[in-house]
């Protein structure tokens, strides 16, 4: 049997094997760091996802590479999303510092455990395999229920973690059922392969469909979206601040790799069927997001329900992809979606970002009422949160607003015009939260008038953060055009 091994081309897996190489030395360094050390696991953690960076951006290449048997695939949309997954990571963790330090759990596990949970999206972006997929799924997974639970003293993280934990357990059973109907109806664990057999008309079309709703249903727990949404906003609320601010970025954009591997590149074939699921999904999201952020006194709370309403938008832009027969529309929607999901992790880190910047020891800055009078504070930060706000309310001209538009504009370019409406018109209701943050800051007597304390790391990255959200927004075009040809380069 060893005569008949072939040695896997280890050059495509390079980031992640250099991850996974830094994360075990960084277990073994931290093991003799005291805590006013603790900068040194900081530090490499950082050096870790530069080094990853650097190593995703050599190995680049506009050729779609399979290795480890057909099991790992590098193209351009997999170094595109990975490369915005190490940018998104490291400002967690600069954000987080402050944070941690503050309650005392800037410990080494915290580090540990955000580098194996992108090594997890790592592996789930760059899938060719349903169970590479699912490994790269459990690792992250894992990691994020510890990481919702760090906070050993904190009833509420633990009860947030339990729940989180059952709920994704449930999920991750859903996926594996699914995916052994997949196996079964097709004979084939590949993507690649499950692709060809349907194209080929050689799968068991009733067994698939019936897989297709459990990959479905395991690809919306992760994103968030309605009916699978129950976990989001108790997990986000219940988490440390650092914790939810991870959990509500980088996952995303696995989840987002993980639905365009399995229902683009696997079962394309079948997108009227998927489609009509992810229409449903897409309308309650939007739908019941919104409404639900409106009736919030806590500000992560209303993220969380704001970001079911922006995996809505998500799912809105990958039901346009084929319209009957026609797959005419498939790039430019995809490529929307692929927009959407970078737009909305940008303004993600910078709403937590916000929040962390006005909590302290023993204060949590989680309610709306600490945003009152923000502006006497920090006129500054203040602009900052108030761009942030308007681009997530779809204001022209922040980079919401075009991620919105171009979402839009696939869904009336594929005759969904009804639909598209119905999501403006929920857009506005959604104005609503958005705007009532920025009345809180400008129009409102501040409630705590103690200064803000912040790293001038922070505050530096914070800034620019918020900047980006403004100038991507005044030219999307370059982001828009790179998403469309990664995916063209990928499909």
């Amino acid at each position: 049997m060893l005569n008949n091994f072939v040695m896997p081309d280890l050059y495509p897996a390079a980031p992640e094997i250099f991850l996974l190489c830094m994360a075990c030395l960084i277990l073994l360094v931290d093991l003799f760091l005291g805590d006013y050390q603790r900068w040194v696991t900081a530090m490499m953690a950082q050096i870790a996802l530069v080094g990853c960076a650097a190593i995703t951006w050599v190995t680049a290449d506009t050729q779609v590479v399979l290795t480890f048997s057909n099991m790992f695939v590098d193209d351009l949309f997999a170094d595109f999303l990975k490369l915005v997954v190490y940018v998104t990571v490291s400002v967690v963790l600069i954000y987080s510092r402050g944070y941690l330090q503050a309650r005392n759990l800037d410990k080494g596990e915290f580090y540990l455990l955000v580098l194996f949970a992108t090594l997890g999206m790592m592996v789930m972006i760059s899938a060719a395999h349903l169970l590479t997929l699912y490994l790269g799924l459990e690792l992250m997974s894992l990691c994020l229920y510890a990481l919702v639970a760090i906070d050993r003293d904190s009833a509420r993280a633990t009860e947030a973690a339990m729940k989180y934990f059952v709920l994704g357990a449930l999920a991750s059973g859903l996926l594996l059922y699914g995916m052994s109907m997949v196996y079964g109806a097709t004979g084939s664990l590949e993507i690649g392969g499950i692709a060809q057999a349907l194209h080929q008309g050689a799968a068991n079309k009733t067994v698939l469909v019936f897989g297709l709703v459990f990959l479905v249903a395991g690809v919306a727990f992760k994103l968030g979206v309605v009916p699978f949404h129950m976990w989001v906003p108790d997990v986000y609320h219940g988490a440390p601040t650092a914790v939810t601010l991870f959990i509500s970025t980088a996952p995303k954009l696995a989840a987002f790799a993980m639905a365009m591997r399995l229902l683009v590149y696997g079962l394309f074939e079948l997108a009227e069927q998927w489609q009509i699921m992810v229409m449903i999904m897409a309308v309650l999201s939007i739908a019941i997001g919104n409404l639900a952020a409106i009736a919030q006194t806590n500000i992560k709370r209303m993220l969380a329900y704001s970001g079911i309403s922006h995996m809505g938008f998500l799912l809105l832009a990958l039901m346009s992809g084929v319209v009957g027969q026609d797959r005419h529309f498939a790039l430019n929607a995809y490529s929307s979606a692929l927009y959407y999901a970078v737009a909305y992790v940008l303004m993600s880190l910078a709403s937590f970002g916000t929040v962390l910047l006005l909590s302290r020891a023993g204060y949590e800055a989680e309610n709306l009422e600490d945003f009152k009078g923000l502006n006497r504070r920090s006129p500054w930060f203040a602009a900052v949160m108030l761009t942030v706000m308007f681009s997530m309310a779809g204001i022209p001209f922040f980079v919401g607003f075009f991620a919105k538009f171009s979402v839009l504009l696939a869904a009336v370019d594929a005759g969904y015009v009804g639909i598209a409406v119905f999501a403006v018109l929920f857009s506005l209701v959604g104005a609503f939260y958005y705007l009532r943050v920025v009345k809180l800051m400008y129009f409102d007597p501040p409630a705590d008038t103690a200064p803000i304390q912040a790293t001038t790391d922070m505050r530096i990255v914070l800034s620019v953060n918020g900047i980006a959200v403004a100038l991507f927004g005044l030219f999307p075009q370059a982001i828009m055009a790179f998403c469309t040809y990664a995916l063209l380069r990928s499909l």
